[in-house]
């Protein structure tokens, strides 16, 4: 009698073992290895053993191949085709992620209307609630048209019938965890079954020129649940950050097939869904009056500047000395504050050490070093730091103060919300109505304070 075959699959990364493992060799995880049933593993072998049987084909040298145009269309919301890279691309598979509440569906339901109100036929497809529901959220947004067609549906093989039915023009699914195939006996959300969906729709998308946008659930870290394969297959990744509670939200491109991910898109969550985002001044700091602790510059978010207030509290420790941030990268933090110490003789090893990003956004970039320095010096004298005046510059580790790049768009940001001085490690190329103040090194910055 032949041995019985086993598999064991990691419900976290999709990795397959022969035997089971406590701990997932290939993404660390603990307690995710899942035996696959005698269907499963004939389905896998199925896969393997038809790619096995491809077509030849020939390669084609590269100065031989045409070069295609992409076509966009707008999305209808100028936030979100600046994220894409200018427009929604058709063929094209895109995936949205964030935590719960932040604006997915909304967001998704809005662009869906849009699209439909100019005569475009969309495929609205909801595993988690019911048309009725539906219908609710698109009464406040004003997403009722006639073109806007509602599937509330979890079957894959009843949701390629029914866009085989008619010449869809846009299609979103809501969400990829809650769908299932068939096809293979696991239950909706496993690895198997968010791989084996994505791959159809991914067919589908490319065979009839149809884009198709969706939405995935997150893990407590803050990743895409299920198989790291899902956010491989698809052109654009994009994920939402921002507080709930607050009204800003930030769509960020992590990949783009057809664009760059440098670009973000701000949102405002209000009575009628998330809209553009009209203006950001004023959002992130307060202009009239800066308190101890507090100081302003300016960051880059893809090619838009944004001023933002950085808040520092130093107090002294009774205890182990404690250092958090929000909003700004816990070892860098660790490092400056290594820094001060060093260079500026500052006993900051008995005190404890907050830094807080004002309005809920993340700081990604070293531009912001030296605000960071000035809040902390600030908060530690106790001395409050002019709301004329912004921080600019990278701080490396032997205190010196580097240039940061794109300063001309940064100090003309600055000038439009009423700024007159600027610390900064360099003169800028243009001639600017800005009152520059150089500082190389950050002994010199206690100095001007």
């Amino acid at each position: 009698m032949a041995k019985k075959k086993t598999l064991f699959e990691c419900q976290a990364c999709g990795f397959q073992s022969p035997r089971w493992l406590g701990k997932c060799t290939n993404c660390n995880e603990w307690d995710t290895m899942v035996e696959l049933t005698t269907e499963q593993i004939k389905f896998v072998e199925e896969i393997k053993n038809s790619s096995k049987r491809g077509v030849k084909v020939k390669a084609t040298p590269i100065t031989e191949v045409m070069q295609e145009d992409i076509k966009r269309f707008s999305s209808g919301s100028k936030e979100l085709d600046l994220v894409l890279g200018g427009g929604i691309v058709p063929a094209s598979l895109t995936l949205i992620g964030g935590s719960p509440g932040i604006g997915k569906s909304t967001l998704l339901l809005k662009i869906a209307g849009n699209l439909a109100r100019e005569g475009r036929s969309v495929l609205y497809v909801s595993g988690e609630e019911s048309a009725g529901q539906i219908k609710l959220r698109a009464d406040r947004l004003d997403a009722n048209y006639k073109e806007l067609f509602l599937l509330p549906e979890i079957n894959l093989q009843s949701i390629i019938q029914e866009i085989n039915s008619k010449d869809y023009g846009f299609i979103v699914i809501d969400s990829i965890q809650t769908l299932y195939s068939e096809d293979i006996t696991s239950s909706a959300g496993s690895v198997t079954q968010v791989r084996t969906i994505t791959f159809e729709l991914m067919r589908v998308a490319k065979s009839m020129d149809i884009p198709i946008f969706i939405i995935g659930h997150i893990t407590k870290d803050g990743s895409i649940a299920g198989p790291r394969v899902l956010e491989h297959m698809v052109d654009t990744v994009l994920y939402f950050e921002g507080d709930a509670n607050s009204e800003l939200r930030l769509l960020r491109g992590f990949k783009n097939r057809f664009g760059s991910t440098n670009e973000v898109g701000i949102f405002e969550m209000g009575k009628k869904g998330l809209l553009d985002a009209k203006s950001m001044a004023g959002r992130f700091f307060n202009k009239d009056k800066l308190a101890s602790g507090s100081a302003l510059t300016v960051m880059m978010e893809g090619s838009r500047p944004i001023i933002i207030e950085i808040q520092a509290l130093v107090a002294e420790s009774y205890g182990h000395p404690k250092r958090s941030s929000t909003g700004f990268d816990n070892s860098r933090l660790n490092m400056l504050l290594a820094l001060l110490e060093k260079k500026l003789d500052l006993p900051l090893g008995t005190y404890d050490v907050f830094i807080n990003i004002s309005g809920g956004i993340k700081v990604n970039e070293p531009a912001v070093d030296l605000a960071i320095i000035a809040s902390i010096l600030s908060s530690y004298r106790d001395r409050e730091l002019s709301s004329e005046t912004l921080f600019l510059g990278e701080v490396s580790l032997t205190g010196e103060i580097r240039e940061v790049s794109a300063l001309t768009q940064r100090l003309k940001e600055m000038q439009t919300q009423g700024f007159t001085k600027a610390v900064i490690p360099n003169k800028p190329l243009e001639k600017t109505d800005i009152k520059c103040y150089i500082v190389n090194e950050v002994s010199k910055v206690i100095e001007w304070m």
